[in-house]
């Protein structure tokens, strides 16, 4: 009876709580679960079929947790009449694939963890109707291709993860939609870091650009490439690589944006612009700017020293052939004229100057003789 709590579950407020409790059928556990119960969780059961509308009677759920049980076979209605669901975890199960239409009903969902259940394909159908999903969780499976169209529905996604599968490859326009995409894990996958992942490097460059997070992407192949990071490879060994077309317009394209002469925008243009180019482009027109300042003031300098050397020059020159003139003192100007004498008087030479004193020497001399 719909009020009371299933015997092999703990029922605490809002949450019902059923794990490991080995179950194999959800029939007398949904009919008896209390109104106004919105957390069920079902994990590390033995469960292995879900029959259409199983949860008919649980319509208030917003989050169901059946991760780790047994199941294999999903109905496509299994999961109808939760239109109020927001999240549910369906990881480690051996599901194999899913029915077309099983997440149909699921429009208020925001989080979807599906890891673990042995994907080897997904359709772009699987997710249409989750506009509003935030969380995809789609990591340790088989997938080895993602299909056109699969992540367009999702305009919202903020994380994902496609880490541990068989990709090698993923075409950039499969994340151009995701605009609201702040982190996504992609390690653990045989990458092939060739020309057809070089639109995709470049995207994983703009991503970080505007603050998103990535981990690794490790190179598979080829073998010089092997366990580096493709976000660390430099530009310049793909530059073999011929452009491709199909440019995928941006979202301020459409909005009469001016196009280039080769038809693409020119906000498209700087996604597929890596990170190292936009900053070694930055660092050039600061270099360029601050040569241009050191040069200009090593020019000043230069001219100011040469100016000043010059007037030295001449006042010295200037100096020595007696044009310069000390201002008159005092004194009057008798400083003045011995000044002067004292000037010419350095201008002689010493033999003019031995000749001027040596003849009253001479004339004593002969004045002692004749006495």
């Amino acid at each position: 009876m719909v009020g009371s709590c299933p015997p092999m579950c703990l029922c605490v407020g809002t949450d019902a709580v059923c794990n490991e409790q080995g179950l194999t059928s959800l029939r007398h556990i949904v009919d008896h679960l209390p109104q106004g119960i919105y957390v069920l969780q079902l994990s590390r059961n033995n469960l292995s079929v879900l029959q259409p509308g199983i949860f008919s009677s649980a319509n208030s759920l917003k989050s169901l947790d059946l991760s780790s049980n047994n199941i294999s076979m999903l109905h496509a209605k299994a999961l109808s009449n939760l239109s109020q669901l927001e999240r549910l975890d369906l990881s480690n199960n051996p599901l194999l694939e899913l029915p077309a239409g099983l997440f149909s009903d699921l429009d208020k969902l925001t989080e979807l963890v599906l890891s673990d259940v042995g994907l080897r394909a997904i359709s772009s159908e699987h997710f249409q109707g989750l506009a509003r999903l935030r969380h995809l969780d789609l990591s340790l499976n088989r997938l080895a291709a993602l299909p056109r169209g699969l992540l367009a529905g999702l305009p919202e996604l903020e994380w994902l993860s496609l880490a541990a599968n068989s990709l090698r490859g993923v075409p950039r326009a499969e994340f151009e939609p995701l605009a609201e995409l702040q982190s996504l894990q992609l390690g653990g996958n045989p990458w092939e870091c060739n020309c057809s992942l070089v639109e995709f490097k470049h995207w994983l460059e703009w991503m970080l650009y505007r603050g998103g997070e990535v981990d690794a992407l490790e190179c598979s192949l080829p073998k010089e490439l092997w366990g580096r990071d493709i976000r660390a490879v430099p530009a310049e060994m793909f530059s073999h690589c011929a452009p491709r077309g199909g440019f995928l317009p941006c979202s301020r394209a459409t909005d009469g944006q001016d196009l280039g002469v080769d038809g693409v925008a020119d906000c498209v243009r700087q996604r597929y612009r890596a990170v190292s180019v936009r900053r070694a482009a930055a660092t050039v027109v600061v270099a360029g700017v601050v040569c241009s300042i050191v040069c200009v003031m090593m020019v000043v300098a230069a001219t100011y020293g040469c100016v000043y050397a010059s007037l030295a020059a001449k006042y010295q020159r200037e100096t020595r052939k007696g044009k310069v003139r000390k201002p008159p003192l005092d004194g009057g100007g008798e400083e003045e004229k011995a000044v002067e004498q004292e000037e010419k008087r350095e201008l002689l030479p010493d033999v003019a100057r031995k000749t001027e004193v040596a003849p009253p020497a001479v004339v004593v001399l002969s004045r002692e003789v004749c006495v």
